[in-house]
């Protein structure tokens, strides 16, 4: 299991056309992948990565859409993106204090190690997993404190 230095707080990032900018304030709980086929298709990749934060702790200037979908849960899930390049930002469960910012849109991407993997059994057969790593079949049945728990002593301040 690979150490990472958080960097420097507020973390930044924005969309690729640059109209829809963020400021993350709290340090984020965790950093994983997702692996299911959602995320794949909304990639275009093998799968997303998920900084997952408090929801208070984003601050986006710009205007952001909506799109609203039900998850296999039954869960009303969100994903914030930018309407001029269409580029997702943070998606999560309506009403939920946690969401995901989508990873690759920071604009300091080289201290990201992922803590675990999530939605392996529909990864790409391509994509390995290192022995050791955690891994869940599905969606993690414990509201994510096992990853958040691993993130935390991977991480240095």
């Amino acid at each position: 299991m690979g150490k990472t230095k958080l960097p420097s707080m507020p973390l930044t990032g924005g969309c690729q056309c640059g109209r829809l900018r963020y400021r993350v304030s709290a340090a984020p709980l965790a950093f994983y992948l997702c692996h299911c086929s959602e995320c794949q298709r909304q990639t275009s990749s093998a799968f997303g990565e998920s900084l997952r934060l408090a929801r208070q702790g984003l601050e986006v200037s710009g205007e952001a859409s909506l799109f609203e979908r039900t998850a296999e849960s039954g869960a009303r899930r969100e994903g914030w993106f930018c309407p001029s390049c269409g580029v997702r930002i943070w998606h999560g469960t309506k009403g939920s204090p946690e969401i995901n910012l989508k990873a690759g849109t920071l604009d300091d991407t080289s201290w990201l190690i992922p803590s675990a993997h999530i939605w392996a059994r529909s990864r790409q057969p391509f994509v390995s997993i290192d022995d050791g790593a955690l891994v869940y079949e599905g969606q993690p049945g414990d509201g994510y404190q096992a990853i958040k728990a691993r993130w935390a002593t991977m991480t240095e301040n």
